[in-house]
């Protein structure tokens, strides 16, 4: 994994410690591509042509580098978890800005239903899927697709879309989910092996390979 590039968390710490803008601009540079496959994932679909990729990372890096002490004063906690939950919180906050002012326009939830404010899991997963399988030539028909199988994914435990979400979409090893999630890794490994397979299940379902 790219993670594998960075050094190990105390040469990190030193490193921030001794040249903080320099060596987060580094680091981050470093994880960069894998932040990007988080907000591929993350971004509301909802939200194309409106929010840049590219600016979401950038913001990321600002937010990072105004609240590197939070890091630095909680040194156990692994460097790129912690940027990831930075860059977590500032999607919230996106989405919440602008999913806000979608709510209030009639028309929209009209044709989208009701607007979620924060980075919904199932909503994520099931707009990957969607846009794995198909390609609606209309954004209503995309809308409608992602909402029915939002759905069916409401079936699985948060915890599971949680880990199929870090594991699957966004890649993360499974200490670093269990890191994430504040659980034990063998309790995430056994978790993620379970709901991938109900996932695999719903995937097939939505290609027309299921019974």
């Amino acid at each position: 994994m790219d993670s594998d590039a960075l050094p190990d968390q105390a040469e990190i710490i030193q490193s921030l410690e001794r040249d903080r803008e320099q060596a987060l601009a580094q680091f981050f540079q470093i994880v960069r591509p894998r932040l990007k496959r988080i907000v591929n994932f993350r971004l509301d679909y909802r939200l194309s042509g409106r929010v840049s990729e590219s600016d979401v990372i950038q913001e990321a890096y600002v937010r990072a580098s105004k609240h590197l002490d939070n890091f630095l004063s909680k040194q156990e906690l692994p460097f790129f978890i912690w940027l990831r939950m930075e860059l977590h919180q500032m999607l919230l906050d996106l989405h919440r800005h602008h999913l806000d002012a979608d709510k209030r326009d009639a028309r929209r939830e009209k044709l989208f239903g009701p607007t979620g404010t924060g980075c919904d899991t199932s909503m994520a997963i099931a707009a990957q899927i969607v846009g794995q399988v198909s390609t609606p030539s209309r954004l209503v028909e995309k809308a409608e697709q992602i909402a029915m199988l939002q759905q069916t994914l409401e079936q699985l435990p948060e915890l599971d879309r949680e880990i199929i979400a870090l594991r699957h979409f966004e890649e993360l090893s499974n200490l670093e989910t269990a890191e994430y999630l504040g659980i034990e890794p063998s309790a995430a490994s056994k978790r993620y092996l379970r709901a991938l397979k109900r996932l695999k299940e719903i995937m097939d379902m939505v290609n027309g390979d299921g019974n």
